[in-house]
């Protein structure tokens, strides 16, 4: 007997753990198992048992109508923000330009053109925050208004109004009208003027920081 089992060509091992779960689960009657086509009409209440065991979608769907409005209402609020931004950006910039034109008609206007006062404060504001040496700053903002200058020639100029800029010095108004008490702007000449204007832009830069450090 020995000789025969030691002899035997076959061998045919104990089943695993998995394997006779899946046998159980195989040999259940049919309502036990579980339902492996879920197209049969028996599986519809399979699982709706299932469902109604945990008691889970009647407390989510609760939950979903509870939370969605606040939700939305933060969808609103986000869109609403994003729209505007633009808007708010060109409102604030406006309000910059409009205010630094009153504050330099308010101290100028007797004596240099409104339109150049108006056209120093709008390219002052629109330049304040570009990363440009000051005496850069200050040619540009009054290129605008003097066209036939040259920018070495104007940087020259400039230097003075740039040291007192650095140095905090605040640029007194009364200063930049010197030449103007006795004089109109229209007989006044060309170097004249464009100290005028330099002195004007300096005077409005600094007006910009005084702003800024007090938002």
């Amino acid at each position: 007997m020995a000789k025969k089992i030691n002899g035997s060509d076959t061998f045919s091992p104990l089943p695993s753990q998995v394997e006779l779960e899946f046998l159980e689960a195989l040999l259940e009657p049919e309502d036990g198992t579980y339902p492996w086509n879920p197209g049969d009409d028996e599986s519809e209440a399979y699982f709706q048992e299932l469902e109604e065991q945990f008691g889970m979608p009647d407390l989510v769907d609760e939950e979903l109508m509870r939370r969605s409005p606040d939700f939305f209402n933060n969808l609103d609020t986000l869109w609403s923000d994003i729209n505007s931004t633009p808007d708010y950006n060109q409102n604030l910039q406006q309000s910059v330009v409009l205010n630094l034109q009153e504050t330099l008609r308010t101290t100028f206007s007797a004596y240099v053109p409104q339109e150049l006062l108006n056209a120093i404060a709008s390219k002052a504001a629109e330049i304040f925050a570009a990363r440009q040496l000051i005496s850069e700053q200050l040619v540009e903002c009054v290129q605008t208004v003097l066209p036939t200058w040259g920018t070495e020639d104007l940087l020259v100029l400039a230097r003075p109004f740039a040291y007192a800029m650095r140095s905090s010095e605040s640029p007194n108004p009364a200063s930049a009208l010197t030449n103007l008490k006795n004089s109109e702007w229209t007989v006044l000449s060309e170097v004249e003027k464009a100290k005028v204007s330099l002195a004007i832009a300096s005077y409005a830069f600094t007006q910009l920081n005084k702003s800024q450090s007090e938002i």
